[in-house]
């Protein structure tokens, strides 16, 4: 087992990604939407894996930052989808 494996945001960020991908595969999105929304959360769990392998702080922080990032795009795209 990988540390990062062990870390609970990682773990989240799993689960969050899979409760993505059964809102996508039981909605009738576009697939446009359906991409957008799968490849952000998604993004998340592997960017905190990525920067987890960096020796530099500031390298592991680059990729905490875009996980980060992610997550703020998958709240905005769940956002506008509850708006419509």
């Amino acid at each position: 087992m990988f540390d990062f494996q062990k870390l609970e945001v990682y773990k989240k960020a799993k689960g969050f990604h899979k409760e993505m991908r059964i809102l996508i595969n039981n909605t009738k999105f576009d697939k446009y939407i359906n991409d957008q929304l799968g490849r952000a959360s998604f993004s998340i769990a592997l960017n905190i894996a990525e920067g987890s392998a960096k020796f530099s702080k500031p390298d592991r922080k680059n990729y905490f930052t875009t996980a980060r990032g992610s997550v703020f795009e998958c709240v905005a795209i769940l956002d506008i989808l509850y708006r419509l």
